[in-house]
């Protein structure tokens, strides 16, 4: 079984649950999602199945869009809803306009340290591990960009936004951070994914829907090709010759057009060999293939 399946992740539930039965329910031999979220997020899970694996570094770099609620005048330990309160305010009539400004300044590049409850790895082991044993160790500053940030709503002592981000961004974090260049401790509230890359979250099936499927044998109307991993790049169909040559590490002799960057390679069958990458003198060199040869393992 190859292919991504679009999931839309419930609250509760980790995402490497989700995969296991991902997995289990469409009778995958290899799963991998393309970005983590935490057990209290909700939204876009994006699967890889079967050889479509060999993609998933492209979902894992992409974009990804957000839909956060933040509570104003209280933060916690894990900078979420989980956390014990560590400082409790009260809250002033709120200003959007002032909201707005302050979200503002967050647009761009910029560093960010991971907060400890977090999944990244110390010495073999998450650092919530580390942070729920009352360890703290030093994080290095990541860089990250804010593309996009707006205030959806201001309701009561709180606000809601949207926010199209790098990986590697902690939502938590900017939470805090906005709410910091208010004045105010804060801390996330919810939070739900709603884009990875060019997916969205309308395309998605929920666990319960996959399972009605696969109780009909229906799965398999679910998953799209291994191409849409990469819809958001063009497609390059190359001749047999072509063909034999990018499966063997070599460049394809096909005018590729302008410009740089990756591309979708299509055999003149319209199967999809992989991943290529046009070059500044006009190659096209193969980045990662589904099949075999000595193309298909290029790092990305």
């Amino acid at each position: 079984m190859d292919g991504l399946l679009l999931v839309d992740k419930p609250v509760d539930l980790s995402s490497n649950q989700v995969l296991q039965q991902v997995r289990l329910l469409v009778a995958a031999r290899r799963a991998g999602h393309t970005g983590t979220l935490d057990l209290k997020a909700s939204g876009l899970l994006a699967i890889c199945l079967g050889r479509a694996t060999r993609l998933s570094g492209w979902l894992l770099d992409a974009r990804k869009r957000y839909v956060a609620e933040v509570a104003l005048g209280v933060s916690t330990t894990t900078g979420d809803a989980e956390g014990e309160v560590v400082e409790r305010v009260a809250v002033a009539a709120l200003d959007r306009s002032r909201i707005e400004a302050a979200c503002q300044g967050f647009l761009g590049e910029s560093t960010q340290v991971p907060p400890m409850y977090s999944a990244l790895k110390r010495g073999g082991r998450p650092l919530y591990a580390l942070a729920r044993a009352g360890q703290e160790v030093e994080r290095e500053a990541r860089t990250i960009c804010i593309h996009e940030l707006r205030v959806l709503a201001v309701e009561g002592e709180g606000f809601s936004f949207e926010v199209s981000c790098s990986k590697g961004t902690y939502v938590r974090t900017l939470a805090e951070d906005i709410g910091r260049a208010l004045g105010l401790p804060a801390h996330l509230a919810a939070l739900r994914r709603t884009a990875v890359g060019p997916h969205r979250l309308e395309d998605a099936v929920t666990l319960p829907e996959l399972i009605t499927a696969q109780e009909r044998g229906e799965t398999s109307r679910f998953i799209r090709s291994s191409d849409s991993v990469l819809a958001d790049l063009p497609a390059l169909q190359l001749d047999a010759a072509d063909v034999q040559r990018v499966i063997h590490g070599q460049p394809a002799r096909a005018a590729g057009g302008g410009g740089t960057g990756g591309l979708r390679l299509y055999a003149e069958g319209g199967d999809f060999l992989g991943v290529g990458e046009r070059r500044a003198d006009g190659s096209i060199w193969p980045r990662r293939l589904l099949g075999g040869g000595a193309g298909a393992d290029l790092a990305l």
